[in-house]
């Protein structure tokens, strides 16, 4: 019975739970709290879509917060992705940044993929709620071969926070690695991501800070 009541909280936890998932982090010990006013969102992908929909949703959420949230594709169009950027290039787009007023740039990317198998008929069954043996045993006893398992795709991202503060050249403050999970709806990741993005920043007072 201990048993069955764990595994029963273990799916009401997984049911509940985001597809995005904080695996590690690290912060400047330098830069304990830093509030930004005005930031730069920029997501690296080959994608233009998806690219849009996450600067989309990260910017109006940032500006829930009372900070300044501008677009990559809206600061610089296409141009920004037609080449790579030299160091002197860098230099360049850096001073144009601090004249227009930002203070941090935040840069999201997709670092790598991989397929994962799990099992899911104990857990559809169990969700049924039966009430007599028989009835659950006939629709978990495909546990015992191998038709309960499903691949997915996990995906892993890395996300930056800059400071763009002058005399000092893009100071990293901070860096996050997230796992995604269940890449087939877009809309839902884009959101789980940038929820939990933006908690781990709060967590941290980067970018937001708690009065």
């Amino acid at each position: 019975m201990k048993k069955l009541m764990f595994l029963l909280g273990f799916i009401l936890i997984l049911s509940s739970c985001s597809s995005t998932r904080l695996v590690n982090q690290w912060e400047s010990p330098d830069t304990p709290v830093y509030e930004a006013n005005k930031i730069l969102v920029i997501g690296m992908s080959t994608d233009s879509q998806l690219r849009r929909t996450f600067e989309d949703k990260l910017a109006a959420a940032i500006e829930k917060e009372d900070i300044i949230a501008v677009r990559s594709i809206d600061f610089f169009g296409d141009s920004f992705t037609d080449s790579d950027k030299t160091e002197e290039d860098l230099n360049k787009i850096e001073s144009r940044l601090l004249d227009a007023g930002f203070d941090s740039v935040l840069i999201s990317k997709v670092t790598g993929s991989e397929d994962k198998v799990n099992t899911v008929q104990a857990v559809r069954g169990f969700a049924n709620d039966f009430q007599n043996f028989k009835d659950y045993y006939r629709i978990n006893q495909e546990v015992y071969s191998n038709k309960q398992t499903e691949s997915y795709r996990v995906y892993h991202t890395e996300t930056a926070v800059f400071c763009l503060c002058p005399g000092k050249e893009r100071e990293l403050l901070w860096r996050g690695n997230f796992d995604v999970v269940d890449p087939y709806d877009t809309d839902r990741n884009v959101n789980d991501y940038v929820r939990t993005l933006l908690k781990t920043l709060q967590e941290n007072e980067l970018v937001i800070v708690p009065e």
